[in-house]
């Protein structure tokens, strides 16, 4: 769908995008990732050519492609209410079907159909944003991006966007979401990159990021009743580097360096059966992704 390759980007000699490398297949939701200022933003403006890059390829699979842009603040035209400013964002993009059809399906997609008769002047933040992504959907874009949809919401906002947002992922749309909001990306996002100091400092899907940044093999076990003599068999396994008790009922177990995951849960099951306990929980120990992105971006 899009590929990235040296992408550089100055403002009167400060540099912003130093090498960036990026790249989407089509159906992924792209959590693109980065602290403030960082180039986020210069990133998406130079997809959509509103912006000018410096050096580098940006290149679609698809020609004539579609793109549609939801930026961090959009700008509506208050005096219109939704059906006419959808109207004519219709006629702006030459939207060849059904310009009156199209609007109902942007706005039933949206949950604006109740609100699409009152002046956008009156739209709370939230009902603008969700306005932005119509419009932004609205030439059925072959690739969405959305710069901080749920910025400034409330709780209650934020979840409706988010349910929009993982709608339209479920249907197949290629999207790239901008958002400092970590656990938005990990319910609807399948990809990320974390950019930092003008390059992408990780990128991939989601799952092999966290696997990429695993903890040592850490193993936490939960028992039904506490028992210290189970607790004190489990401790002395030859595979572990440390335990830690803890709160009551837990044990967090630490392998020693080699030994696999497999390892590990292989003993302590048969640990546990031996001495005839039953675990209420058994898990291994991640990292966040909040963790991992702390991490890149040295705000640790």
């Amino acid at each position: 769908m899009l590929k990235i390759s040296g992408l550089k980007k100055s403002y009167k000699m400060h540099p912003v995008l130093l090498d960036l490398n990026m790249s989407l297949e089509k159906g992924d939701v792209y959590g693109f990732l980065g602290t403030n200022g960082c180039g986020k933003t210069t990133t998406m403006n130079i997809i959509c050519n509103i912006i000018a890059k410096d050096e580098g390829e940006i290149l679609f699979d698809v020609e004539n492609i579609k793109l549609g842009y939801l930026p961090e603040s959009p700008a509506l035209y208050n005096y219109m209410n939704g059906y006419e400013y959808l109207n004519y964002i219709g006629a702006c993009c030459y939207y060849d079907g059904d310009i009156l059809s199209r609007t109902k399906e942007v706005l039933e997609i949206t949950g604006m159909t109740k609100a699409a008769s009152r002046l956008i002047g009156g739209y709370s933040r939230g009902m603008t944003q969700r306005m932005g992504i119509a419009a932004a959907l609205y030439a059925n874009p072959d690739l969405l991006i959305l710069d901080e949809p749920t910025s400034a919401l409330d709780p209650e906002g934020r979840a409706e966007i988010m349910n929009i947002i993982g709608n339209l992922a479920e249907s197949g749309v290629t999207i790239i979401l901008c958002t400092h909001i970590l656990t938005d990306v990990e319910r609807v996002a399948n990809k990320i990159g974390i950019l930092n100091n003008g390059i992408m400092a990780v990128e991939g899907n989601i799952l092999d990021v966290k696997k990429r940044f695993f903890q040592d093999c850490v193993l936490c076990v939960r028992l039904r009743d506490y028992a210290s003599d189970v607790v004190n068999t489990l401790s002395s396994l030859d595979l572990l580097e440390k335990y830690e008790v803890s709160d009551p009922g837990g044990v967090v177990l630490y392998a020693k360096d080699g030994v696999t995951e497999k390892d590990l849960y292989t003993a302590v099951i048969k640990t546990l059966d031996i001495n005839d306990v039953l675990p209420e929980a058994i898990y291994f120990k991640r990292m966040s992704l909040e963790q991992i992105y702390l991490g890149i971006t040295s705000v640790l």
